[in-house]
């Protein structure tokens, strides 16, 4: 009996493992407050612009060529992310002396109006304007594109003949003998480049020339 009675009020100890529950609300609470940080970081990000997409630079001149790779450039490659940077580049002046890069008044006017052309075109897309001098169109684009850090470089290309060619060899002008500023700039720039041609009227299209494809046919 005694025995009976000290199995009755032995005490019944039980020992509680702590709620799982807890730890998953932990990791909810963490992974939440992770999830709120990231969305606010990105929120900054946004906010102060930082979100930039491509540098596209267009050699733009007053000669057909040029314009009709511009409108090609806007309707076809320009994204509204992108920037685009307008360069125009002038022979040095003879006067000598600090160099007046856009101060002649009919440069400044026909980039004023290029720059107003695309804005029309693209209203969202931010538009810069560049000068370059130098004595060599092609070595001066490629540098220039360098020094801006250009993912693209788009320029006009003329439809040249065999006879141009070798009356350009004959004056002892290489770059235009090897296939003129286009065919320069595609080889030795950084980034892409694309030299730009629209077809005739009645077949229309442009024909796009890279450094790895020669006067592929777009039908657009």
């Amino acid at each position: 009996m005694p025995k009976f009675c000290l199995n009755r009020i032995r005490p019944l100890v039980r020992v509680r493992s702590p709620p799982v529950h807890s730890k998953n609300h932990a990791n909810f609470t963490s992974s939440n407050t992770d999830h709120e940080e990231k969305k606010e970081n990105s929120s900054d990000v946004m906010k102060a612009g930082v979100m930039i997409g491509r540098k596209i630079m267009i050699v733009v001149d007053s000669m057909l060529e040029s314009k009709n790779a511009l409108q090609w450039a806007l309707t076809h490659t320009v994204q509204s992310q992108d920037m685009v940077i307008l360069l125009y580049v002038t022979k040095p002046s003879k006067q000598g002396g600090e160099c007046n890069k856009g101060t002649n008044p009919r440069v400044s006017e026909f980039l004023s109006s290029m720059k107003k052309l695309c804005q029309l075109r693209r209203p969202e897309v931010h538009i810069e304007i560049a000068v370059a001098e130098d004595k060599e169109k092609g070595p001066a684009i490629v540098e220039e594109a360098k020094k801006r850090g250009v993912a693209m470089l788009i320029l006009g290309q003329k439809k040249r003949s065999t006879a141009w060619r070798l009356i350009m060899m004959w004056a002892g002008n290489r770059i235009a003998a090897a296939g003129g500023v286009e065919e320069y700039c595609i080889q030795n720039a950084g980034c892409m480049a694309i030299a730009v041609r629209r077809k005739s009227k009645k077949v229309g299209g442009y024909l796009i020339t890279t450094k790895r494809q020669k006067d592929f046919w777009l039908l657009a």
